[in-house]
């Protein structure tokens, strides 16, 4: 299973400018592009509210999440969006596409965002399962890894959560499976090991080799 924003993509500079907006739109200063970086991959809602000079304030945090989706609609419809795919991301997509893997992605993300971004980037044919924002209470919570496991009839044992931040970490944790970290995301290596990871790799090309260990480990 693989987390999206910050594992698969960097999408932080669309995420920070429509974050921007959102705030803006309340008449509140735009957040730190840093402080955006340190909530992406949680539920919207609860990243607002963890931006907000009252964390509590919900009321508030659930307008600045329809303003923030509105403005990466907006975005999107101009051709703004920026997304790229980190550099090895496909080739080893291709590398793990086999006949005995299911790979699918639980991510923060809504699921019109995470269509859109898989069929620009021609991802979609990778993935088996799609959990997203929609489809339950968010991150860390297990809810999303645990219908993914029973889309696809894995097991705790089988499944791998590939993600960048300490919200998939402990996600993972919660749910009774194996995390790796990517160093390559928004929050720091250190901190993915402190929140349970197994390994933390850099390169993309260290994933399948990482993955082939696990494994062992487990047989």
């Amino acid at each position: 299973m693989f987390d999206f924003d910050g594992t698969l993509v960097d999408s932080q500079r669309s995420i920070a400018q429509s974050m921007a907006r959102a705030f803006e739109a309340e008449g509140l200063a735009a957040p730190a592009p840093e402080a955006v970086r340190r909530v992406v991959g949680l539920r919207l809602e609860m990243a607002a509210a963890q931006l907000l000079p009252d964390p509590d304030d919900t009321v508030t945090a659930e307008r600045i999440a329809d303003s923030y989706r509105n403005a990466f609609q907006e975005l999107r419809a101009r051709g703004e969006v920026h997304e790229p795919l980190f550099p090895g991301a496909r080739a080893t997509l291709e590398r793990l596409d086999q006949p005995h893997v299911s790979l699918g992605i639980a991510t923060g993300k809504g699921r019109r965002g995470l269509l859109s971004s898989l069929e620009r980037h021609g991802l979609s044919e990778f993935f088996v399962t799609l959990q997203t924002a929609d489809d339950g209470p968010g991150k860390p919570h297990p809810e999303i890894l645990h219908r993914a496991m029973a889309e696809v009839g894995a097991g705790r044992a089988e499944t791998v959560l590939i993600g960048d931040t300490t919200y998939d970490m402990e996600m993972a944790a919660n749910a009774g499976v194996r995390a790796v970290g990517v160093g390559w995301g928004y929050h720091g290596s250190e901190e993915l090991t402190a929140s349970g990871a197994a390994r933390v790799i850099e390169s993309f090309d260290d994933l399948p080799p990482c993955l082939a260990n696990l494994t062992r480990q487990w047989t």
